[in-house]
């Protein structure tokens, strides 16, 4: 990764503290079984204990780009803003949910997860530390002078 490349993933504040958060939100809510803090643009912020982070990059990729499709068609569609995108698989969720400017949380749950418990503990867990979850866009290196 370059310099200007970890410099927007570490745009967050206490970006190594947000862990513990969402290791919180794994212990808490029987059917949680993985979230991760990412930018918008795809790159992991962090991540629960559960996820490797060959699994957490991808996860990362793949939150960013469904809350980007789900933008999309808001924006396209007259929908408006983009409360929550939820990915419904034959044994797993994928919630993805804003998280600051520039960053979303993502949660991996049981297909037996209550949607409502999971789309609640995720909205509190953005209102208590929403001002820390903002990322900065990525300077590319052309930009930062390389």
């Amino acid at each position: 990764m370059t310099e200007a490349q970890q410099a927007g993933t570490d745009a967050i504040t206490g970006a190594g503290e947000l862990s513990w958060l969402l290791d919180s939100l794994v212990e808490r809510v029987a059917e949680v079984q993985n979230a991760a803090v990412l930018s918008s643009d795809g790159l992991r912020i962090a991540a629960s204990r559960g996820l490797a982070r060959e699994e957490s990059d991808h996860l990362s990729a793949v939150a960013a780009s469904f809350q980007s499709l789900a933008r999309g068609a808001g924006e396209t569609f007259g929908g408006g803003p983009v409360r929550q995108t939820i990915v419904e698989m034959e044994s797993a969720f994928l919630f993805v949910t804003a998280a600051g400017k520039g960053a979303c949380l993502a949660v991996l749950a049981d297909a037996a997860a209550d949607l409502g418990v999971i789309a609640y503990e995720m909205a509190m867990l953005v209102t208590r530390v929403g001002q820390h979850l903002s990322a900065n866009p990525r300077v590319l290196a052309a930009e930062a002078g390389a």
